[in-house]
């Protein structure tokens, strides 16, 4: 037997033990809640519709469109709001003159802003993949999808809702808001629920509002009954409080108070446990606090699984996600933030079926 072979048997079964360490979590918790990151991203560029609407087909409880502005008030879908990562912008030659260097966050970032374009100009460009080299097939769809607006995925939302009798979700994200407000005196906690006035969406409706920043959620806990979740990375702290880590946010301390103005955290998932899968108890000590749990972001490729669930060794190929999925519905987290839903969705199923 070759030195790789017994290396992935003892990983296997390492994670079935890790698996069998919780079983009566694993029985009598619900399953999490499946949320489909960007949308259906590991299959069509990250939030087009394209994305959303396969995502919806298959089975997510909420699509994620992570939020940011035009020069104009509109609110569409982009991860960040410099455009050339997700969009053909670099290679219009009418907008080259659009080109800044400005500092978000922190960071130093050159290229072309969504704040410094009109709705109707931003229409005009086109979606592409962001990660190429490790999804190769996505970008075969390049140059077909406009990043749509927060307007259209509500529609799409409701119409699939028609289509197949069961609600959706909705699980924005806004994006820099401090900075856009210091920046371009822009407010994106008035512009966020002025739209959702207008659609009619409240807080009976399956809607999360997330956000890396504290004085945001704050502020949206004063002006309404959203359920709000603080997102929590593995490094740095909120962008509109200096002196906070997110490594002091997620002690038990933190989490009561983060459980003043959040209902959930939402957490990258290398907070959930180390590279051996082993829980670092994370999840326990929201739940004590109150906090539901939301992880991010699972996807299938072994480029961003842990290293006892990888399989094989091209950083595109497909890790065991059943394995990922087991460790994480064992600790009993509330919500999967995933680029695969399809992919999810079906490993609950077998977990099911299994019990």
């Amino acid at each position: 037997m070759s030195k790789g072979r017994f290396r992935e048997m003892i990983t296997v079964a390492a994670t079935m033990l890790l698996a069998l360490a919780y079983p009566a979590v694993s029985v009598a918790a619900e399953n999490p809640i499946v949320i489909a990151h960007r949308g259906a991203s590991g299959e069509r560029p990250e939030h087009t519709l394209a994305a959303y609407e396969r995502a919806i087909d298959e089975g997510a409880d909420y699509i994620e469109p992570d939020l940011v502005v035009t020069k104009d008030l509109a609110l569409v879908a982009r991860h960040e709001n410099e455009l050339s990562d997700t969009t053909d912008v670099a290679s219009r030659e009418e907008f080259e003159d659009r080109r800044r260097e400005k500092t978000v966050d922190g960071q130093r970032v050159a290229g072309w802003f969504a704040e410094d374009f009109t709705l109707a100009e931003l229409r005009t460009l086109r979606a592409k993949e962001r990660i190429p080299a490790i999804r190769p097939a996505n970008a075969r769809f390049n140059g077909l999808y406009q990043v749509p607006t927060l307007e259209e995925i509500v529609t799409l939302v409701r119409a699939k809702e028609a289509e197949t009798g069961r609600r959706i979700g909705i699980y924005p994200e806004i994006k820099h808001p401090t900075f856009l407000l210091q920046n371009s005196g822009i407010d994106m906690v008035d512009l966020l629920l002025h739209e959702l006035r207008k659609f009619g969406i409240t807080a009976d409706d399956p809607i999360f509002i997330q956000c890396f920043e504290v004085g945001t959620l704050q502020r949206l806990k004063q002006r309404s009954g959203f359920r709000l979740v603080q997102l929590v990375a593995e490094s740095g702290g909120p962008a509109d409080e200096p002196d906070m880590y997110y490594g002091d946010m997620i002690t038990p301390t933190g989490l009561a108070e983060v459980a003043k103005y959040a209902d959930a955290i939402g957490i990258d998932l290398r907070l959930a446990f180390g590279p051996d899968g082993i829980p670092s108890g994370l999840v326990d000590d929201a739940h004590n606090a109150g906090l539901k749990v939301h992880g991010w972001t699972l996807r299938k490729e072994n480029a961003f699984l842990p290293p006892v669930l990888k399989r094989g060794s091209q950083d595109g190929g497909t890790g065991d996600v059943l394995g990922m999925v087991n460790l994480l519905v064992v600790q009993g987290i509330d919500g999967i933030f995933t680029d695969d839903p399809g992919l999810v969705v079906g490993a609950l199923s077998e977990l099911d079926a299994g019990r």
